[in-house]
């Protein structure tokens, strides 16, 4: 009689039921399902099966214990003791100990190893046998330990290597889905059975083309793990050899049979080249490089195969859906296009859209008729299945000479046609201002609809957005849902193309944070403003280089800078020094400078700024150091000082916190100090609910021209900063 055997098969989380049905369909009985992962009895051959033709599992594990109580060390080690572990373990064979899971006990799973591998030693010890040597990377056998609510669960991982790694992926594209989860999804699509109907399959996105050679293998009748060498049992004595050979040699024939009766033809696009090559090389690897046709072309430009004869058939893609916040502006029109495309080019059949964003899902402007959740990795996904509707009678089908029509403008809800309306009537408003300013860099809306919070700056021909970040009252799908209507709208409405659409999320900022990058692209390129060339990069800060409301103050001073002596303190990325030294025309710049600032990061972007416009950095010195300490140990006067603090800083470098409202009186003494007889200092600041201290009006001249420096881009935010001349007083 065919003993019984224990086993438990792990998966990722959100496929148990799945993989339930899986298991049950190679002869197992599934007993109970846990959180990735079931336990299932049946003989030997259920095990081998499933690391053979498990297209969803992670490991195979045959269990030798469970066992509750397990309290503490003592217990483990004595519950692994009484394992027969002579007659699983060769003698002189490597072992190694995966643990998971603690308890109050065992805090730590290196622990949890260790004791296991001690109960493995004593039981050898007095079966009199040698120590086995500890291989952490190949062992001989691997052992799998799994420890919850004091319940143990000890056994022999049959698997060896986690069964998705089925050893044809090396190239591995952008962001791979798993092997096993893209198999999930398949199913979950029904994929098996349209491809024995001898459906097509598409994958419009394919990247390193994993969905579509999982798709393969399953149109094949291929084992997933055929071509693997060597699994976790292969080094556990109770291996049965024959019978092993029995089953390879049965998923050999079905493969042998399996490739040649495919009726399924599949194919795989990418714009990538690198993707295409390396979705080939992977297919060559697995064996299937005749089932599969892989492509390059872009979504825009997908049609139907010349070469497909199929009328019906799954198209099935996992395009990106924005993990990076500064992904989206691009990816808005992309899922637009894909449902376009997919409507025109493969009517009737079936749309499995797997992404992170549902709501970017909807962008395809089809409707899902049913949606799964899965977990890719940390992040929370939905597969949409979707019903493309069929083109009706009077509607011409698409054949393999139909070209892809013009990208359609995708439908806008009642929110986004006002928004879009808002938007052109800014753009209009400051046309004229626009062409007798030779501008180019402006803001174009500011929160004007308060359900769309964002603000944007167009820098020539690219446009810069940011989100003023939802209070915690909005519902955040109906946020990320008008967000995706806006940047849905923006690239139509201010003509320019989706990917040189920036998009950041805005939040008040502390300490070092604005100094922080958001990427590491080095993507930067020149504007100018006035009579200065400035770099600006859109995508690696949260501030681009170049504060745009303070453009008129930037004017001002290359005004009054001629001939002067200028300092400018907090310089960030140097722009108020560059117009201060270039000056104007006709009576020139400031003699020399001297710019001030603690980061690194904006001290070198202020040389990169003065050597674009050929300043000589002998005259117009960078120094890094806190303002305050520069300011109490300087003995320089200056005829002109810009100085523009945060509205708050913690950051390390400095000896004490900044902030503007408290500190403002003491800084502009140390300033004022600087200033020669007959200077002046321009004074501004962000902070919204600013006032002045009555020490500084009673000291000093105090002017404020806060009203006289907004352009009409910014006439809406009358507050977004206050701006004040001082002077010395007459006989002071």
């Amino acid at each position: 009689m065919t003993e019984t055997l224990r086993f438990f098969a792990s998966c990722p989380k959100g496929i148990e039921a799945q993989l339930a049905s899986e298991l049950e369909a190679f002869g197992a009985k599934v007993t109970k399902t846990t959180v990735a992962g079931l336990h299932f009895e049946g003989p030997l051959e259920a095990g081998y099966r499933a690391c053979l033709w498990s297209r969803l599992a992670n490991r195979i594990v045959l269990c030798l214990i469970r066992e509750e109580g397990m309290t503490g060390p003592e217990r483990i080690r004595e519950a692994t003791q009484s394992i027969g572990w002579e007659n699983h373990l060769a003698p002189g064979a490597t072992l190694a100990v995966d643990f998971h899971g603690t308890s109050d006990q065992m805090r730590h799973t290196r622990f949890g190893a260790q004791t296991v591998k001690d109960g493995v030693v004593d039981r050898l010890r007095i079966a009199e046998r040698p120590r086995p040597t500890i291989d952490l990377k190949q062992p001989d056998l691997r052992l799998y330990a799994h420890l919850h609510r004091e319940r143990l669960t000890l056994g022999i991982d049959l698997s060896g290597d986690s069964l998705h790694k089925r050893g044809y992926r090396r190239e591995l594209g952008h962001a791979p889905l798993k092997e096993n989860l893209a198999a999930a999804l398949l199913i979950r699509a029904d994929w098996p059975s349209r491809a024995k109907a001898g459906e097509a399959l598409v994958d419009p996105l394919c990247g390193s083309g994993t969905l579509v050679i999982e798709a393969a293998l399953m149109a094949a009748d291929i084992a997933p793990n055929l071509n693997r060498e060597r699994f976790g049992f292969h080094g556990w004595s109770g291996h049965d050899s024959a019978l092993w050979l029995e089953l390879k040699r049965e998923a050999d024939a079905r493969a042998s049979i399996g490739r040649k009766r495919c009726k399924s033809q599949l194919f795989g696009f990418d714009q990538s080249p690198q993707a295409i090559a390396a979705a080939k090389a992977n297919a060559m690897r697995a064996g299937l490089p005749a089932l599969i046709e892989f492509r390059g072309g872009s979504v825009a430009g997908l049609v139907r195969p010349q070469t497909l004869t199929a009328n019906t058939g799954l198209v099935i893609t996992n395009p990106p859906y924005g993990e990076r916040l500064g992904e989206l502006p691009s990816l808005v029109p992309l899922y637009a296009e894909l449902g376009q495309r997919v409507r025109e080019q493969f009517p009737g059949w079936e749309l499995a859209l797997f992404t992170g964003n549902p709501e970017l899902g909807h962008r395809t402007g089809l409707r899902a008729r049913k949606q799964y959740a899965y977990k890719n990795g940390p992040i929370d996904c939905k597969l949409l299945l979707i019903d493309v509707p069929a083109q009706d009678e009077a509607g011409e089908q698409p054949t393999p000479d139909t070209p892809p029509s013009p990208p359609a403008k995708p439908a806008r809800s009642q929110g986004a046609q006002m928004f879009a309306n808002r938007l052109e009537k800014n753009r209009k408003r400051l046309k004229s201002w626009l062409k007798r300013s030779g501008e180019t860099c402006y803001r174009v809306y500011d929160a004007d609809m308060p359900e769309y919070a964002l603000a944007i700056d167009v820098y020539g021909e690219r446009v810069h957005v940011q989100e003023y970040a939802p209070p915690k009252s909005i519902d955040p799908a109906q946020a990320q849902r008008r967000l995706l209507d806006a940047l849905g709208v923006i690239p139509g409405v201010l003509g320019v193309s989706p990917d040189h659409v920036y998009f950041k999320q805005r939040e008040r900022q502390a300490g070092k944070a604005q100094y922080q990058k958001q990427a590491a692209s080095g993507e930067r390129f020149q504007v100018r403003e006035g009579r200065a060339l400035l770099w600006v990069n859109l995508r690696d800060y949260l501030d681009t280089g170049l504060f745009l409301d303070h453009r008129p103050v930037r004017r001002m001073l290359a005004e009054m800078a001629p001939g002067k002596r200028f300092l400018n303190l907090f310089c960030y990325t140097g722009t108020a020094t560059v117009q201060a030294a270039l000056g104007t025309e006709a009576k020139g710049g400031a003699t020399d400078s001297i710019s001030v600032d603690l980061s690194n990061t904006y001290l070198e972007w202020a040389r990169d700024n003065l050597a674009l416009n050929r300043l000589d950095p002998t005259r117009h010195r960078v120094v890094r150091d806190d303002c305050f300490r520069w300011l109490e140990t300087a003995g320089s006067e200056f005829d002109l000082i810009f100085l523009d603090p945060p509205t708050f800083s913690n950051s390390k470098r400095m000896e004490e916190t900044l902030d503007i409202q408290r500190d403002h009186a003491k800084l502009i003494e140390l300033t004022m100090a600087r200033l020669a007889p007959g200077g002046t200092l321009v004074f501004s600041n962000n902070q919204r609910r600013f006032v002045m201290d009555a020490s500084v009006t009673a000291r000093y001249e105090v002017q404020d021209i806060s009203t006289k420096t907004f352009d009409p881009d910014f006439t809406r935010r009358p507050d977004l900063h206050h701006c004040f001349l001082l002077r010395h007083r007459e006989g002071a």
